[in-house]
């Protein structure tokens, strides 16, 4: 009375089948770990870039305003106050729009794996389709 070689006991089977589930969980977390880093990796991008954008739209003001404001002065004839607030008023909407743009990106980025979680969806569908 032979066994074939096809044939397994159940506590093989089962060690299979642990050996198959640990490897599926590894696989799974690296890449979860993959997909966050990625997405990290985007989230810093465009943060660096929202700072970069109130930066240079505080410095672009601060070196032209002084010019602004004395050409709206000198040959216009506006008075200091009235040139100065003007052209705050248009390098703050530059800076806001530049802001908004940064903030947009940021608040359309969808922090979730979705390749991690359709992947272990998928894993879980398999595993019941081949219960006996």
């Amino acid at each position: 009375m032979h066994r074939l070689r096809e044939e397994r006991t159940i506590g093989e089977l089962f060690g299979l089948l642990t050996q198959d589930l640990t490897l599926l969980v590894r696989q799974e977390a690296q890449l979860a770990k993959s997909e966050i880093q990625g997405k990290v990796s985007r989230a810093t991008r465009n943060l660096v870039s929202l700072a970069a954008g109130g930066i240079v739209a505080l410095l672009g003001g601060i070196a032209l305003t002084a010019a602004i404001v004395l050409l709206l002065v000198e040959p216009i004839g506006l008075p200091p106050w009235l040139a100065a607030f003007i052209v705050a008023a248009v390098f703050g909407g530059g800076g806001y729009l530049m802001l908004q743009g940064g903030l947009r990106d940021l608040e359309s980025m969808d922090p979730t794996p979705r390749r991690t979680v359709e992947s272990i969806k998928e894993d879980i569908q398999m595993a019941k389709e081949r219960r006996p």
